[in-house]
């Protein structure tokens, strides 16, 4: 059985360079877009915001720390978005499925496997794997037919657990900031209360601005923590809701190869 190259996940495997990256990126959006003189009353970026992007600078230190978590995770997404189409091979999985299903019913190998070199991908690299193995134990005359049975079953398992890892590559890092990003701008919230209360304990007029600081870091903070912490959880969600449908077609697939070995021998 003649078989095209195999085409592999590709995705980014050193996250930790994609983190520090987004760091890079967003002290320099605090400092020189958010932090510009402009942005504030008398070109200070002491005194009071004038528009949005002053007041989001009111909201401290912590503010390019969650920006960061939220620029990984919209990067690590869209990475996971091309490596995962790239999983899924050229076309419709649920069509794949169904004309590999086709061919095995119809008997026809060869053509099952036209058809993994025409669709690509991991599920098409898994189906190559399996229908190699198919093809071995038809050849295989010492064997009994349950172990041939079994043979065909572990090798789609291997290919299967070889195919998994890249797959799933970087959706713990995502998962991680989920908790993380909510738990940074509720740290965020608690130093800007902070700050607000020491301000309302000294009293007088001249800390009513470090009692605006203050409540505006809190709620800053907040709105942030919350941003990265939903997009976070659609982004795992989705992408592991995806990786399921793969490994359903995956066992539907398997499923069907086995059963007509044990059908035709």
């Amino acid at each position: 059985m003649e078989t095209t190259k195999k085409t592999q996940v590709v995705g980014i495997k050193n996250a930790g360079i994609v983190i520090i990256c987004c760091l890079v990126i967003a002290v320099c959006i605090f400092q020189f877009l958010l932090g510009n003189p402009s942005n504030f009353m008398n070109n200070d970026p002491n005194n009071h915001p004038l528009n949005m992007l002053g007041t989001i600078y009111k909201g401290g230190i912590i503010v390019p720390i969650i920006q960061t978590l939220l620029l990984t995770v919209l990067a690590l997404s869209i990475e996971r978005y091309f490596a995962l189409r790239s999983a899924f091979g050229k076309g419709s999985l649920a069509k794949f499925v169904a004309n590999i299903k086709d061919a095995l019913a119809a008997g026809d190998m060869k053509k099952a496997q036209e058809i993994c070199d025409k669709q690509r991908g991991s599920v098409a690299n898994v189906v190559t794997s399996t229908l190699r193995k198919y093809e071995e134990m038809e050849k295989n005359t010492a064997l009994p037919k349950e172990q041939k049975l079994l043979a065909i079953q572990k090798e789609l398992e291997e290919a299967t657990a070889l195919e998994m890892p890249m797959m799933q590559q970087n959706l713990p890092i995502i998962a991680t900031i989920t908790t993380l990003g909510t738990l940074m701008g509720l740290l965020g919230t608690v130093i800007g209360m902070i700050r607000s209360f020491a301000a309302l304990s000294a009293g007088g007029g001249a800390d009513s601005m470090a009692l605006s600081q203050g409540i505006s870091e809190a709620l800053i903070n907040t709105a942030f923590g919350i941003l990265t912490g939903a997009l976070a959880v659609i982004s795992y969600n989705y992408y592991t809701n995806k990786i399921d449908k793969l490994t359903y077609g995956l066992d539907e697939v398997g499923f069907s190869i086995v059963q007509t070995f044990a059908a035709t021998h």
